[in-house]
């Protein structure tokens, strides 16, 4: 694929995720086998740890819709080549159970087959997330 191809792609990704679509259109912009990871303690909240799947995605837009109020969200600047596209932020949500912020930049990056995100690669303060989810 195209650098132009995948920025494409992630921009769609993005849009949808911001928009509120539903977590079926979203995890469509994936292959059935994604391989998702947000290195961090698996046990603070559901979408953490490694999984395989495109239920991944769905499930992960899922839960933060029902677990985290999003203050804010800001992306500095979206990269792509054709092997990858690397999304870099800042994020601020709060646990809706403990009320605790997660302040936090990150870099998502994503690599693409056929067409589709392949793997989805969250890196984030894990530590502020743990701290934030846990009574």
């Amino acid at each position: 694929m195209t650098s132009q191809t995948n920025l494409h792609l992630t921009e769609q990704f993005l849009h949808k995720l911001g928009t509120g679509a539903s977590a079926e259109e979203i995890a469509a912009l994936c292959v059935p086998d994604l391989d998702w990871n947000i290195p961090g303690d698996s046990g603070a909240l559901p979408w953490i740890g490694h999984k395989t799947g495109s239920s991944a995605i769905a499930d992960f837009v899922r839960d933060t819709q029902n677990m985290i109020q999003r203050e804010s969200l800001e992306i500095h600047e979206v990269l792509a080549s054709e092997q990858r596209a690397i999304i870099l932020g800042h994020l601020r949500s709060r646990i809706t159970a403990t009320t605790r912020l997660i302040d936090s930049p990150f870099a998502i990056v994503l690599t693409f087959s056929g067409g589709r995100i392949a793997t989805f690669l969250m890196l984030e303060d894990s530590f502020a997330t743990s701290n934030a989810a846990r009574r």
